[in-house]
């Protein structure tokens, strides 16, 4: 970390007054704090890690007290960082002096998947392991380690015995038809050509269980009669409300407007949930020639996967198999949620390109069946389905026990938004930049991957794009580095009227280049009615190091532009 990224680090900790996810403040103005190893832990657990800042205040108003001791502290730290945590991380400390204090940042990198949980050794796995909740570190649950820790093999929850199932409450005929369809496809497959109890052992559909063949977890499920006979909450169920928040009621005092559940095997019951959901939403018509065509308010191709993959990618093991896939339906999204959080790999920002399958017995009878297309496609068939629909692209949320998918029905160009967006006409942004405008105006902030799926774009494209629109004065940055987010300027928010806005000194400054093509360090003082040199080369420096100016010359000949020849990209 840079003195320039500390000091704005420390800035925007002041200027808001409160910890974030990824920073943690701690004053150690009277020694080294204790229990370190929680924020350790949470942080290398935590997707994209998290900042440790020691010498600030809390209690105060995050005033700068500096540190008692910073070579003790870093001792400390790299000890317990290195020698007690499993796996050894390696902090990157950065020390500065801040108002005549010391202060110490301690980054700290998240673990690979495949390491976590990390863990403070000396209480063990089960009480050492730390998860990071909101701005607050929390000791993990039992379910929650076990996520972890089962991402590090193959599961096979899909893969046990059912015994109190047997053959017989399996569709014989939907078997059948499977077989036959897999010779056709497989003609060198000579297992396929064993009696009909070793095919459906090698395909385990069916396992052993005391030397008798039993359906499996994942044979039931796709062909069983009735599978809820024997595991019962292994269900998806459909709530739809009145308003947008569960507790508002509906026009006479109803709780829910409906409430569904759905049994059967995984092709009927996801074919029984779809189709009703459709019926539930709202659609509009298109007159197509001779012909209306009815438009559901959310695509049904994205519907469909989402819900399809939350059945084949939710946890199985006996730790949430008492839940059940949960369609809920508001005014202004839908949701779905399954247990069990991400599997192996993948992240909420990586769901797109990388892929690993909990439950590989069941995707794989779930492809042969055509229930869901090749792995690793959902995702993107539903990003695509809402980008044609005009719709912002599905939110995906991880909470470790559940995943979320949320499809918001609000269209992202509508009349309003695009008057909205007339007032910057003036100005050259492409049409990324425009939908970006568009979502922040109902979104308090867009990350760089926001901004990736949001476009369809890579994040070099996504972080030049941005950087065009905080040239243009149109948005903020918070925070550095990975943690980078974007707000709308505040005099551009939905509350706010676009009156005059009260313009920040960087506002002044790219207004001033974009009018006279440059600014040196006199101009910038006599811009913004200051004397001091020094503060107003650390402004036009800091710039530069955000990407809004480029330099050109150096010392007192030093001129500052907009990239690429004002072109805002």
């Amino acid at each position: 970390m840079t003195r320039e990224e500390l000091l704005e680090l420390i800035a925007e900790r002041q200027a808001h007054c409160c910890e974030l996810a990824d920073v943690e403040v701690k004053s150690a103005n009277k020694g080294t704090p204790g229990r370190l190893y929680e924020a350790l832990s949470a942080f290398a657990n935590r997707t994209g890690g998290g900042v440790i800042l020691f010498g600030l205040d809390e209690g105060a108003e995050f005033k700068t007290v500096g540190v008692a001791d910073a070579q003790k502290l870093q001792e400390h730290i790299v000890n317990l960082a290195t020698s007690e945590m499993a796996p050894t991380l390696r902090p990157d400390i950065t020390v500065e002096q801040v108002e005549g204090k010391v202060v110490v940042a301690v980054e700290i990198v998240e673990v690979p998947a495949g390491q976590k949980p990390c863990y403070y050794k000396p209480a063990g796995l089960q009480k050492g392991s730390y998860i990071r909740v909101g701005n607050t570190n929390r000791q993990m649950n039992d379910y929650e380690i076990f996520g972890y820790v089962s991402s590090h093999s193959q599961p096979t929850c899909d893969e046990e015995a059912i015994l109190k199932a047997t053959l017989e409450d399996l569709d014989r005929e939907k078997l059948q038809e499977y077989v036959h369809g897999l010779r056709r496809a497989r003609p060198d497959a000579q297992y396929l050509n064993y009696p009909n109890d070793k095919i459906l052992n090698r395909l385990k559909v069916a396992a052993q269980s005391d030397n008798i063949l039993r359906p499996t977890l994942a044979g039931l499920l796709m062909f069983g009669k009735y599978p809820q006979e024997f595991e019962p909450q292994l269900v998806t169920t459909f709530l739809q409300y009145y308003g947008t928040v569960e507790t508002e009621p509906g026009p006479r005092g109803e709780r829910f407007l409906d409430n569904r559940k759905f049994e059967g095997p995984i092709p009927q019951m996801l074919e029984n949930a779809v189709n009703h959901v459709l019926t539930r939403i709202r659609t509009s018509s298109l007159i197509d020639g001779l012909w209306r065509r009815d438009i559901p308010e959310y695509p049904e191709v994205a519907v469909r996967e989402a819900l399809a993959n939350a059945l084949a990618h939710r946890d199985y093991s006996n730790y949430v198999r008492g839940s059940y896939v949960q369609i809920r339906l508001f005014a202004d999204r839908l949701e779905i949620q399954s247990p069990g959080g991400l599997y192996g790999n993948v992240s909420e920002d990586t769901i797109e390109t990388e892929h690993s399958t909990r439950n590989s017995t069941l995707m794989r009878l779930m492809e042969d069946l055509r229930v869901v297309e090749n792995r690793g496609t959902g995702v993107r068939t539903m990003i695509e389905a809402m980008r044609k629909a005009n719709l912002e692209p599905p939110r995906f949320k991880d909470n470790r026990v559940s995943f979320l998918v949320t499809f918001h029905s609000h269209t992202l160009l509508s009349p309003d938004i695009i008057n909205w967006l007339n007032q910057f006409a003036r100005l050259r942004l492409n049409d990324h930049q425009r939908v970006a405008l568009a979502y922040l105006r109902r979104h308090e902030r867009i990350t760089n991957s926001d901004y990736q799926r949001l476009n369809y774009v890579d994040t070099i494209i996504a972080n030049k794009e941005l950087r065009g629109l905080l040239q243009a004065g149109l948005t903020d940055q918070q925070g550095t580095k990975r943690w980078a987010y974007y707000t709308l300027k505040p005099y551009l928010s939905p509350e706010q009227p676009p009156a005059a806005p009260v313009l920040s000194d960087e506002d002044k400054v790219l207004e001033y280049v974009r009018n006279h093509g440059g600014i040196n360090n006199t101009q910038c003082r006599n811009l913004l009615g200051i004397k001091d040199i020094q503060r107003a080369s650390r402004l036009l420096k800091k710039m530069r190091r955000t990407g809004l100016l480029w330099q050109v010359g150096q010392r007192r000949g030093a001129r500052y532009i907009l990239p690429s020849g004002h072109v805002i990209e």
